[in-house]
């Protein structure tokens, strides 16, 4: 036999089936790590990372609260100590509970700090636990604690009891906000403002609709249009506060919320300004207990293009994405803001009622101890004792029974626990006690009774007087401090600071800012490296591409310049060929939308066909060039000009006009052309604070390349600046307006020192610096400020003994004469005044292009038109505005007559006389429509109303020139 075989005789056969049963229960490794990262990740979501909805807390937070509340005696805990006894109830070391405290204390709402408890702003650590101390504020001592409504559990280790739950009054999720990571989960609630909290709770309870959206205690400004309400998916903005010191200085005095201002400068900043985004020569941090970063730009940059690529490179504007989860019923759910506020509020009212329940069964319960021992010494149930029985049993039964006629009286039965209470009571007690006392006692617990009473019967009423005893008590200091705006979108590459330089190589083809400088490499213009760059070929083709180190487009390149998207202003002139020796072409186009990297064709298309003339006009000039012909038999005229005016402007994609169905040899610049583009309309949106094109918000004007926008502000300054679109307005701003150098501004303000209002007027001076007409804001209030040629004015002014308010009205103009911008202004009124209104003036009613005098285009005198002379309206009435707008309308219509014979008039001799002599006629008209209608709209002094109560002293009558 063999080995094998005396080995299974051996063998017991239940043994090997228990050996199979027990390879059965083995337990697989991959099995064991599901069931055990299933635990770990339930564990992080339920007692690490996600808050409870109902008191907003992580399980860290609330037992550190629960530990402070163990501690409190009024005075301040070593957080050390706290962080100690918050160990018997965390088991994940100091190190976790020392963070969630300076957080905790960071947020300035439910702890009370003392010591160096580290930054918000520069990101500075706390000292350690060791040095710094904490207590609970009055507020977490009014809203976090009750222990009669806390349910509670064991601790980790099972020695102490800690609460599942915290019973706090009040939405503290939202107003602290809160994020954390899970396994697979993760949460972020943004913190909203405290007092808007409680406006949204009262909203809640009376049925009201409202909004609420984030506020952080770094200030700032934020962009809610995304915010989704605070649920997966949305998206907010947050902008740093960057104001314009001087045209050299811009300084940073809020930043976002998420960042510090020393990640701000070290990890954004200076990034870029090492990468050539941003022209920044010196950044001064002088942040302390408030935000300040003084950059100095290099000279010629410009303030308000910085600001815009601030925004676009660095953390000044910074995103975020709220995810709003919470644990509810022991389970994490997706909620909105607005669903978290009213499960808070409602939980608010459930614990209110609960606490009126426990407050009404003690008042009924001393309610009923008082009762008893009233009737007990009143009607002298006390003697029983006195009298001799033979067991204290039997005494008590006396005394019970005794009760019997007034047990109809109490709203409880009396128990045998209520009599032995009564009998224990001292014998100097029972003769001292005093009847009258109980009855006050009694009559106090009825009313108090009463009120609870009325409290529950009105519980939402009751609610809405504790949300409001909470904002009065502790809302002061919680203002917004987040402003809430609309952010427009910055065009990163229109604000890129221009870093490289761009060469081209036309011969061979190469456009880049990686080509060395040798023969045949033109320097083209500096770019940055997220611009676009334009290439035309001379075959009649271009192409958009991304500015590159070298990048090749083809040979035959003619033109090539940096290329900007949506600009319906730089306009091409080309004469191209339509095949060899084709007819010529001539076309004017705009490039409009396009898509990078694609070839597109500005010919016909024919083969052969080649770029004759070319010119890229930034502002839409039209030049008139000379074409020279191939000479041939029968062709008299071998040259002749041509301008491009005469051509109306087209898309990239029409073939153009014939220029000449004869070959042409070559063509030259004849005579630079003007714009022929019409002024830029401006607007101003007061939403986002920008200017635009797009016919958004308030019409500014027509501007031309020379003309200026003034901004006046409420802290005292105006400022002269072009139309940039990415021009930035401060928040104060008053008035922005198109700048009229000859139209002076008003300034009606109070000296707060004197208590006296002045009224001021001074021009505008067009220059870049920030000027003040009230430098020192301290001891001066702005309360009314005017750019009217002629403002208008009702006071009402306050006689002395007693009289009645009178009013008048106030011709500004004829009140106080134009002045230097440093005098201090003519007092208003020699009695106090009480309110001031504004009147509407002529000029208010005007469009804003109506002082605008369009000048005559020498190129098109057809163009004339009665419409052309700006006449001032607000005297049209009168007869003798009639008579000179007849006068001014029949030049005109001579002066286009003759503009007519001029143009029918075939010899070039005299129509060149004729066109000379119309155009100074055509001037002498305009000439003296402007003197006409200067003399009817300068304001004419009126004579002042004749009121006592104006006849000023001398003193008070013109106190001016006198420098602040």
């Amino acid at each position: 036999m063999s080995d094998d075989t005396l080995q299974n005789e051996d063998l017991d056969p239940t043994e090997l089936q228990e050996e199979e049963s027990d390879l059965h229960q083995v337990k697989h490794v991959q099995s064991m790590f599901e069931d055990w990262f299933i635990d770990y990740a339930s564990y992080v979501i339920l007692d690490r990372a996600i808050p409870d909805l109902l008191d907003g807390l992580k399980p860290v937070q609330r037992r550190i609260l629960h530990s402070m509340d163990e501690l409190e005696d009024g005075r301040y805990n070593k957080v050390a100590n706290v962080i100690g006894n918050t160990m018997k109830y965390h088991p994940h070391g100091d190190q976790s509970i020392g963070d969630a405290i300076v957080q905790l204390g960071q947020k300035m709402l439910t702890i009370d700090t003392q010591g160096n408890w580290g930054n918000i702003y520069t990101g500075d650590s706390a000292a350690a636990p060791r040095y710094i101390e904490a207590r609970l504020s009055q507020f977490a001592k009014e809203v976090c604690f009750n222990h009669k409504t806390t349910e509670w559990k064991l601790s980790y280790d099972g020695r102490n009891k800690e609460p599942i739950t915290l019973p706090i009054k009040f939405p503290l999720l939202l107003t602290q906000g809160v994020e954390g990571i899970a396994v697979g989960l993760n949460t972020k609630i943004l913190p909203h403002n405290f007092n808007e909290v409680i406006d949204a709770s009262i909203a809640v309870l009376k049925g009201e609709d409202f909004e609420i959206y984030p506020d952080f205690q770094t200030g700032g400004s934020i962009d809610v249009s995304r915010y989704n309400d605070g649920m997966r998916g949305g998206r907010v903005r947050v902008r740093a506060k960057i104001s314009i010191l001087d045209k050299r200085t811009l300084v940073i005095t809020e930043i976002p919320f998420g960042t510090t201002t020393t990640a701000l400068i070290n990890d954004s900043i200076a990034p870029a300004i090492e990468k050539g985004k941003l022209k920044i020569r010196k950044i001064d941090d002088n942040t302390a207990a408030t935000v300040e970063i003084i950059l100095h730009l290099h000279q010629g940059v410009s303030p308000d293009q910085t600001i815009d690529a601030l925004y676009a490179f660095t953390k000044c504007e910074v995103p975020h994405s709220p995810n709003a989860c919470v644990l509810y019923e022991n389970k994490p759910h997706f909620m909105s803001v607005k669903e978290i506020l009213k499960i808070n509020t409602e939980h608010t009212v459930s614990l209110l009622k609960k606490e009126l329940e426990i407050q009404l069964a003690e008042l009924e319960e001393d309610w009923h101890r008082w009762s008893l021992e009233k009737i007990f010494f009143e009607k002298r149930i006390y003697k029983e004792l006195e009298k001799e029985t033979a067991t204290w049993e039997k005494q008590i039964d006396n005394i019970e029974k005794a009760f019997d006629p007034y047990r109809p009286l109490f709203k409880r039965e009396i128990t045998r626990e209520d009599v032995l209470r009564l009998c224990e009571k001292p014998v100097r007690k029972i003769s001292k006690f005093d009847i009258k006392k109980a009855e006050d006692q009694i009559a106090n617990i009825e009313k108090m009774i009463q009120e609870v009473l009325h409290h529950l019967e009105h519980l939402i009423d009751y609610a809405i007087e504790y949300f409001t005893h909470l904002k009065e008590k502790y809302g002061a200091g919680f203002e917004r401090k987040t402003e809430i705006k609309s952010f427009d979108t910055i065009d990163a590459a229109a604000v890129a600071v221009a870093n490289q330089k761009l060469y081209m190589n036309a011969k061979e083809g190469f456009v880049g800012t990686g080509l060395k400088r040798e023969d045949g490499v033109e320097y083209v213009d500096d770019c940055s490296d997220i611009d676009e760059v334009i290439v035309f070929r001379e075959n009649g083709t271009f192409m958009v591409s991304k500015v590159s180190e070298k990048q090749f487009f083809g040979k035959g390149i003619i033109h090539v310049e940096i290329f900007k998207r949506n600009d319906d202003r730089t306009i091409y002139n080309m004469v191209y060929s339509d095949g060899p020796y084709g007819t010529a072409m001539v076309k004017r186009f705009n490039i409009g939308g396009v898509t990078r990297d694609r070839e597109y064709d500005l010919t016909k298309g024919k083969e052969g066909s080649k770029v004759l003339y070319f010119t890229s006009n930034p502002n839409g000039e039209a030049e008139v060039i000379r074409v020279f012909l191939r000479a041939k038999p029968k062709l008299k005229k071998t040259q002749f000009e041509y301008d491009f005016s005469e051509l109306a402007i087209r898309g990239r994609g029409a073939q153009g006009n014939i220029l000449s169905k004869h070959t042409v040899r070559k063509i030259e610049l004849y005579q630079k052309g003007v714009s022929t583009l019409s002024a830029m309309t401006i607007y101003f949106d007061e939403i986002v604070m920008k200017l635009n094109s797009e016919e958004r918000g308030k019409k500014l004007g027509k501007f031309k390349e020379d003309d200026k926008i003034i901004s006046i502000y409420k802290s005292g300054y105006y400022r002269v600046t072009g139309f940039d679109l990415s021009t930035h307005f401060e928040d104060s701003l008053l008035i922005i307006q198109k700048l009229d150098e000859e139209k002076p501004i008003t300034v009606i303000y109070k000296h707060l020192k004197e208590d006296r209002i002045y009224m001021k007027r001074f021009l505008p001076e067009n220059t870049d610096k920030i000027m003040e007409f009230l430098p020192d804001m301290k001891q001066n209030e702005v309360l009314h400020v005017m750019y009217d040629l002629a403002p208008m004015i009702e006071i009402s002014v306050q006689p002395p003994k007693g009289k009645e308010i009178e009013t008048e009205e106030i011709s500004c103009s004829d009140f106080i004469d134009v002045m230097g911008i440093r005098a201090k202004g003519k007092r208003l009124h020699r009695y106090p005044v009480v309110d001031i209104k504004l009147l509407d003036s002529p000029e208010d009613e005007e469009d804003p292009d109506s002082n605008e005098s369009d000048e005559l285009d020498e190129t098109d005198v057809e163009g004339v038109d009665i419409e052309d002379v700006d006449v001032d309206e607000t005297d049209s009435n009168s007869d003798e505005i009639d008579e000179i707008e007849k006068k001014e309308e029949a030049e005109v219509v001579e002066t286009v007559e003759e503009v007519e014979e001029v143009e029918a008039t075939e010899d070039e001799e005299v129509k060149e006389v004729e066109e000379e002599k119309v155009e100074k006629e055509v001037k002498k008209v305009k000439e003296v429509k402007k003197v006409e209608v200067k003399e009817k709209t300068s304001p004419k002094k009126s004579q002042p109303k004749k009121n006592n109560s104006n006849n000023h002293n001398d003193q008070d009558e013109w106190e001016q020139l006198s420098l602040f």
